[in-house]
This record gives C-alpha cells, structure tokens and sequence, in this order.
C-alpha cells in the first residue's frame, strides 16, 4: 500500500514535471498579444508636471487623522486643495499613493482623511470625521510656517468606493460645516447605502450641493462590489447642478491585448510608496500621532485576498489606461475646468477627448467610456 502510494506520487510529480516542459516550450499568446496604451506625456492625465517632488506629513489622531501631502520641488507659496477620500478599510495611503503623486505633483495640496480607525469604527461617523479632518487640515496649512498655503477658492473633493459617498456628503454639507464650495467632485464607484444596515452609509440631502459644482459620479463596467446604483443616486439627487456641469461616466473593460483591462471595483486603486519611504525617511512630522501605514506586503495581501478580477492590472497595483485615461485624465479635466477654466472637455461634455482611452499598440483603439447625463 504505502509502495503504491509513493509510485503514485512520482507518476503526478513526473506528469507536473512535463506539463512545465510543455508549457514552457509552447508558444505563448500574451507576448504576442497587443500591449496597452502608456501614459501620455502631456494634458490632462499625463506625465507633465509643475512640481517634481511630494511631501508627506501624517496629522491628528484616531478617526480624525489625515495625511497632508503637498507639492516641492519647487514649493509654491499657494497651491489648490483638493480633499482625496479612501475606499472602506483602505486608510493606507501607499494604496492609491500613484493617483495621490500625480495630483500634487500637478501643483496641488492633497488631504487625505482617514475617517476610521479600524473597522469598527461606525459609518454614521465617517463623513463627520472626514469634514473634521479638513478643516484641521485648513488650520495647520494656513497657520503653521513651512507649508503651502490652501487657495481655498480652487477646492476639489474626490473619492472611492465609501469615500466616493462620503465625498458627495462632504460636497453637501459644506456651507453648513464652514468648509470652502468644492469648485469640483468626483465620486468614483461610490458606495454604498444599501445592504446590512451595519455595512451602509446615509446620503446626505444631496440637492444642497452648489450649482456652481463641477459633478462626475464614475462607474467601472465590471465592478460587482457596489454596482452603480449609488453612483446614479448622487448624479440624480444633485439636483441644483445643472445637466451641462455633471457628467455619468461608465469605464468599460476591454481584452483586446494583454494584460486585459478591467474596470472592477479595484481599477482606481494605484500602488506606490510614501514620497519619504522612497528616500529611506520615517514618514510624519514630530509630533504626529496618526496611525503607522500598513506594511506594502499586507496592503497587497489585503487586495488580492478579495478575489476581485484576478489578473488584473488594478489587482496588482500596476497603472494602466483606466488610471491615466481614465479616473487620472477625468479629474484633471475637472479640476482645470473648476480652477482655471480650461481643459473641460476632456472631463463634461460628452466629448471625444472625455471619452478617448487611448490605442493599443497594434492602432486599436480602447474601448471609449460611456457618459450620459440620463443615467
């Protein structure tokens, strides 16, 4: 029996053995498939710059912690604000650092709060805590020497998953909390207020975001976490900005080369160290007390534990078109448009350049998103 079971065993190890030959001689398809587009070295989006370094300081304590990242290298005297809020349980930075880089390395200041502390910590207090944690943010920056000033003119509220409705309940209550008019928001995936009461957040009266909003609530066609009925929701209940300044955007997977883009829950996710990690720096001023960042190891291992769209390019933190076409391009867009008056139509409109995601490398082009303003 026991003589049985071990010629067994070599038999499936010398099958394993000559699959991994085979495999390995056997042509394959993916190196020859069409690569995806690469970031485009300019406009919304792309690759330029107005400040070549980020800083980063951790602030506060508890739920109410938040990261300030600001732009150097050179360092403006003033810079724009933009608010930038987590997924659910994603209160590392380094999980969206990439998208966090590009956005100040445009020339602006990022706050990003942590609104949790664990996983326990109840959602009914997420959006107030966030609110808290900008409006310390806006203290420490206009007080405090050695910062970048907040033009607080030029404020801009994005975010993910549960930060894409704390985000449009930020928007909301601003004139009643003391924060700025966010100039633009961008709620990407957001979610959710429906499913066990313990795992929802409560929308805020949304007609109480201004009409002078710039408003994009995005979509990815194959997220299967919160769907799009909450995205629809903030577009249909933000009833004072008007059709022309508010754009439904879905990004829509596509296979044609390799690797695959796949616009699943995950897709905004962009993995990079701490700007102070990358020099061999602690991150945080002295004195700062908010929570140490996750380990990079168990950040990933925390995402592919989920299981969402394995293989993908959001699933292991690469940046691929859905960033730099995608959510990167569609907030740029808004955000020139609502500071400085330019570059709307790669953002609102309905328009070529907003829907554009690129060619792949054999001249096809990528699957365009889709945008209505009749979600």
């Amino acid at each position: 029996m026991i003589m049985r079971r071990i010629i067994h065993q070599l038999f499936l190890a010398t099958l394993c053995g000559m699959s991994s030959l085979r495999a390995a001689d056997a042509p394959n398809p993916a190196a020859d498939a069409p690569k995806p587009p690469q970031q485009p070295e300019s406009g919304p989006g792309g690759k330029e710059v107005l400040d070549a370094a980020v800083t980063a300081e951790s602030r506060g304590s508890g739920a109410q912690a938040y990261w300030l990242f600001e732009p150097a290298k050179p360092a403006p005297k003033t810079a724009p604000l933009i608010v930038f809020n987590h997924g659910w349980a994603a209160m590392d930075p380094r999980i969206y650092m990439a998208w966090i880089n590009h956005i100040v390395e445009r020339g602006n200041i990022v706050v990003f709060p942590l609104y949790q502390d664990s996983l326990l910590t109840p959602m009914n207090d997420f959006t107030p805590n966030a609110i808290a944690a900008v409006q310390d943010a806006i203290h420490t920056l206009q007080t405090e020497p050695g910062h970048v000033k907040p033009e607080l003119g030029k404020f801009a509220i994005v975010g993910h998953s549960m930060g894409g409705a704390i985000s449009a309940n930020m928007a909301a209550l601003c004139k009643a909390r003391g924060l700025p008019l966010p100039g633009a928001v961008m709620c990407v995936e957001p979610g959710k207020t429906w499913g066990p009461a313990w795992a929802t957040i409560q929308l805020e009266d949304l007609s109480q975001i201004p009409s002078t909003t710039l408003l994009l609530t995005v979509t990815g066609d194959q997220d299967q976490v919160v769907l799009d009925i909450d995205a629809k929701r903030i577009f249909k209940e933000s009833t004072q900005v008007p059709p022309a300044n508010k754009s439904y955007v879905t990004l829509i997977s596509d296979g044609h080369g390799q690797p695959a883009l796949n616009a699943s829950h995950l897709a905004p996710i962009a993995f990079a160290p701490l700007p102070s990690e990358e020099k061999g720096q602690s991150a945080g001023a002295p004195g700062a007390t908010a929570a140490s960042p996750m380990p990079a190891q168990g950040i990933e291992e925390k995402v592919s534990a989920k299981g969402d769209m394995p293989g993908s390019g959001a699933a292991n933190g690469t940046i691929d078109a859905l960033d730099f076409f995608g959510t990167w391009k569609l907030l740029d867009g808004l955000t020139d448009a609502a500071f400085y008056n330019r570059n709307r139509k790669y953002a609102l409109g309905d328009t070529p350049e907003q829907r554009f995601m690129g060619l792949w490398s054999d001249g096809v082009p990528v699957k365009e998103m889709r945008v209505t303003d009749h979600p």
